[in-house]
């Protein structure tokens, strides 16, 4: 919806609410908030308010601290769950206090990616999302157990899938703060889900993924439960993906579609996805940002672990359904939900388009279950694989020029060291699986 300020401040009035949070995302995806009284509120629509840059991760040094918040109007919402005091939101981009945008704000970074599209002639990135995520049991306490909540399987139904009834309040929560939800079900895995929502422009979605993941931890609070959006919390069982429609349109035109082809897909989808393919290793570290990411990108878990395509079959990187017309997408099935969404469609969006520009060639779909594949095989076939680490991914992202462009210098610096900090942690750190391997033998 498009609202004006005139028109928030009436809301606020009429719905009596007390507190706005201004919200934004850090650079690894984590949803951060200042919140304000309604008293401030005016202010806050005047693009007037300060925050501290220097105490949120990958922003600024303490010497350059001050920030402001400048709220985008289309993102208000007011919070369904019921509190003492009535909340609302506003989803905001980072200013620096000359007025120009902050270089590192992931929603300007992926707000960047969308302009040289539009310079290319593509007014808009339409994206659905597929975030997945587990429910687990709490303690007395209240903290996450590693104990499921229920053992279903694909599509189960209840007494099988005991998060049924936490789901379908998510699925009303959502509802009521303008989401389209088109389906939810449990995934394959036990205590693992999916919901689904309608695509929407790349940034809308971006914002929907982080509501989306705010509303799912927030419900399954309420019902006992702690939602996460871990990659691969446990070992021997699927985890959980973010499978990422997408395509480009001019106007009402689907830039994807051609009837003419065999498959209906026009050269710039070939191109675009030539461009995915081509940089897909080197954006591995955005669109799968943690060490836990790369334990879900391993064969016999429906995880993509390979850089191809395939039209017919799902074990490849990139697949495209069914749907043309105006629905003819792209899907690409290696981010997870860890990723921060902004960031990550940033990243495929800028690898596509230098497919585009470039007229890369799209190689031959691979119509077969790369999964039972010999490594030799594969290498016949000419076909990659993700990598196998993130020490592995960040070096492939910081060779690749197209995906550094895209991340712009304060990004890339910075996440960048914030990931091997992260890498050199667990490299140094001494698991348990270790402990029973190593203890008796030597």
């Amino acid at each position: 919806m498009s609202f004006s300020k005139e028109d928030i401040l009436r809301i606020a009035k009429d719905e009596n609410v007390r507190f706005i949070r201004l919200q934004f995302t850090d650079l690894l995806g984590t949803i951060k908030n200042v919140e304000i009284p309604v008293s401030q509120l005016e202010k806050a629509l005047d693009n007037k308010m300060m925050f501290d840059g220097s105490s949120i991760e990958g922003y600024v040094r303490i010497e350059e601290s001050d920030m402001y918040l400048y709220p985008d109007l289309s993102t208000w919402v007011i919070f369904p769950w019921v509190t003492d005091s009535r909340v609302a939101r506003l989803i905001c981009d980072v200013y620096m206090p000359d007025g120009t945008p902050f270089a590192g704000d992931p929603r300007g970074i992926l707000k960047r990616c969308l302009l040289e599209a539009e310079e290319m002639g593509f007014t808009a990135m339409n994206v659905g999302p597929e975030p997945e995520f587990f429910l687990f049991r709490t303690d007395e306490k209240g903290n996450p157990t590693t104990e499921l909540n229920d053992q279903g399987g694909y599509f189960d139904l209840a007494p099988m899938d005991l998060g049924e009834n936490c789901r379908r309040e998510i699925v009303l929560t959502l509802e009521e703060m303008g989401f389209e939800v088109e389906a939810s079900h449990h995934e394959v895995a036990s205590g693992q889900h999916e919901i689904d929502f309608k695509y929407a422009d790349a940034i809308k979605a971006a914002d929907q993924i982080q509501t989306f993941k705010l509303v799912v931890k927030t419900v399954a609070r309420q019902h006992g439960l702690h939602a996460t959006f871990m990659p691969k919390p446990l070992f021997g069982m699927n985890g959980s993906g973010m499978h990422a429609h997408q395509s480009l349109f001019n106007g009402n035109e689907n830039m994807f579609y051609d009837e003419s082809d065999t498959l209906g897909l026009s050269k710039t989808a070939r191109y675009y996805m030539a461009g995915i393919l081509k940089h897909a290793r080197a954006f591995a570290a955005i669109t799968n940002p943690t060490v836990n990411s790369y334990k879900r990108l391993v064969p016999g878990y429906e995880a993509p672990c390979y850089v191809a395509w395939s039209a017919s079959n799902r074990s490849p990187m990139i697949r495209i359904p069914a749907s043309r017309g105006l629905s003819t997408r792209v899907e690409v099935r290696n981010p997870d939900p860890a990723a921060n969404p902004y960031l990550a469609l940033a990243v495929m969006l800028k690898a596509g388009l230098d497919g585009i520009k470039r007229q890369l060639d799209l190689p031959a779909p691979i119509d077969r279950n790369i999964y039972v594949m010999s490594e030799e095989e594969r290498i016949e076939e000419g076909i990659p694989s993700l990598p196998s680490d993130l020490k592995e991914a960040l070096n492939e992202m910081i060779r690749s020029h197209v995906i550094t462009e895209a991340l712009g210098e304060h990004a890339l610096a910075h996440f960048y060291e914030l990931k091997e900090i992260e890498w050199d942690i667990y490299r140094t750190q001494v698991h348990q699986w270790e402990r029973d391997q190593y203890m008796t033998l030597y």
